[in-house]
């Protein structure tokens, strides 16, 4: 059981979020009427620093905060591809998120499926890509949660049966309700509480893993001899030649699917212009930092000689804190990646929430929804998705999320072609795009699930390990070249309504924000 000093600091982070959230409502409040825009992307108000805490605060997990160091603990290095997978992110964004902003904030577009409808002009391409997002963004929804239960279980903060359940929905009661009135917001506040506390908490846990081990030396050593003898085949601190091209791809692959999640094009539209986005495109970096950190720490648990339950290596740092450091300071670390958690969650209800009512509701259902009643239908949508995100942890199993989850960073890739290359090119015809997208999905699922939900395949005869989401987009691409070219011989159609962007993508800038004219 955790100690009251622990479990005080650890309310008192807890509680700090809390007053953040309610202040909300003062970051750049708002004369307008209510919005989409302005309840999901904060009216597109957000500055450099704003922007930069939110979308580090969203790319960056709390669950990847346990899972990360989860993987380094049990099979070492093949757990740092999230490193370069990050660094490659950064450029990404300078080209593509800036690029994605200019173009929505000239179209008054607020989620990737709008961008598609209006690209393309097809309805069906627009759809599929917002259902993508829906569906590869609900897994990663519950495992915030899962991130929450494993740090509290191992500080002893998460009481069993009823009362640990009650703990949860407790916490995500607040977040809730706050999203709910203050919409992006709320998670915009937080941001700030979660970067000083896990800045802060993160440091203090390195120095003492180094105080006691005398330099990192000692705690690769420490590792790696524990290591060689787990008997798990591909454990060690260094890759060996058969896993570098997995390491690669995995790498590659996931910085690709990152910048197609709604909940980061979400952060990053609320940014108030594109020199903003870059400035944050070039800072990222930072929180890559804290992100090998945290994979040291899961070095430095092996070393340590932590025992982290069989099935449950996120669970290591946690345990390493709650054995290392003093109650205040425990409760911080604690207090700090479950705030971690509260951000990302949030981001992620809203995107759900905002990709449903814009490409779902308003195109199939409801055209002449007024911007009220879309910002209502938003709200109870983002409500219900946390919902469901809990009664999900609840009712299966961790393994399920986990496995889920996998598979929505395969899916969530197969909207690049419609989106990435969109944004430089229309020659792609939207009906090859959409088989493309078909394939990609299928080939994709089939190779996780045939490889036991594993996202590396053997391709070569099982000689070549690769991730499997590259593979499918590959398939996509190839398949929406080469529909493209087919279509045009045969003189279909493309959408009636589709926007020539290269030729409107010229805009002028307002000096004092960047932002483009409306």
């Amino acid at each position: 059981m955790a100690d009251a000093a622990m479990t005080a600091t650890f309310l008192a982070v807890i509680g700090g979020a809390s007053l953040l959230a309610v202040t909300a409502r003062r970051l750049r409040p708002s004369g307008r009427l209510p919005s989409l825009e302005g309840w999901a992307l904060a009216d597109r108000a957000l500055g450099p620093v704003w922007t930069w805490l939110l979308l580090g605060g969203t790319i960056f997990t709390a669950y990847t905060f346990t899972a990360i160091p989860g993987l380094a603990y049990g099979n070492g290095a093949p757990a740092f591809f999230a490193v370069p997978y990050t660094v490659i992110v950064c450029p990404l964004a300078f080209v593509l998120l800036t690029r994605l902003w200019e173009v929505a904030r000239r179209h008054g577009y607020v989620t990737a499926g709008d961008f598609v409808r209006g690209r393309y002009g097809s309805a069906p391409l627009a759809l599929v890509v917002a259902l993508t997002g829906i569906l590869a963004t609900m897994p990663y929804l519950a495992l915030q949660l899962l991130g929450i239960r494993a740090v509290l279980t191992a500080g002893g903060l998460y009481p069993r049966g009823a009362a640990g359940d009650l703990v949860m929905v407790a916490l995500f009661a607040g977040l809730a309700v706050a999203t709910y009135r203050h919409g992006l917001r709320a998670p915009a506040v937080i941001s700030a509480l979660k970067a000083v506390a896990v800045f802060v908490s993160l440091t203090a846990v390195c120095w003492l893993v180094l105080r006691r081990f005398g330099g990192p030396g000692a705690v690769f050593d420490g590792a790696a001899a524990r290591l060689s003898g787990t008997g798990v085949e591909g454990s060690a601190l260094l890759l060996a030649p058969e896993q570098q091209p997995a390491y690669a791809t995995l790498a590659l692959g996931s910085a690709l699917a990152l910048l197609m999640y709604p909940h980061v094009l979400t952060a990053g539209f609320a940014a108030d212009g594109p020199r903003t986005v870059r400035k944050v495109a070039v800072a990222l970096p930072a929180w890559t930092g804290l992100l090998a950190l945290f994979g040291f720490l899961g070095v430095a648990a092996l070393a340590t000689g932590v025992r982290a339950p069989d099935g449950g290596a996120e669970a290591a740092v946690p345990m390493l804190v709650d054995r290392l450091m003093p109650g205040p300071l425990a409760g911080l670390v604690f207090g700090a990646i479950t705030v971690g958690a509260l951000v990302p969650a949030a981001v992620m209800s809203i995107a759900a929430a905002t990709g449903f009512v814009r490409n779902v509701y308003v195109e199939y259902f409801q055209p002449t929804a007024t911007p009220k009643r879309q910002v209502r239908i938003a709200k109870v949508v983002s409500l219900t998705a946390k919902v469901g995100a809990v009664a999900f942890v609840f009712g299966l199993r961790d393994q399920d999320a986990i496995n889920l989850q996998l598979l929505g960073g395969v899916w969530i890739l197969q909207i690049f072609p419609a989106v990435a290359v969109g944004l430089f090119t229309g020659r792609l015809h939207p009906r090859a795009l959409l088989a493309g997208w078909g394939v990609g999905m299928v080939a994709g699922t089939f190779l996780v699930v045939r490889e036991g939900f594993s996202s590396i395949v053997l391709l070569g005869g099982g000689s070549l390990e690769v991730y499997a989401g590259l593979v499918a987009l590959l398939l996509n691409l190839t398949v929406a070249v080469v529909g493209t070219t087919v279509l045009e011989r045969l003189g279909v159609p493309r959408g009636a309504d589709a926007t020539d962007l290269p030729s409107r993508l010229t805009v002028r800038r307002r000096p004092e924000t960047g932002a483009s004219n409306p």
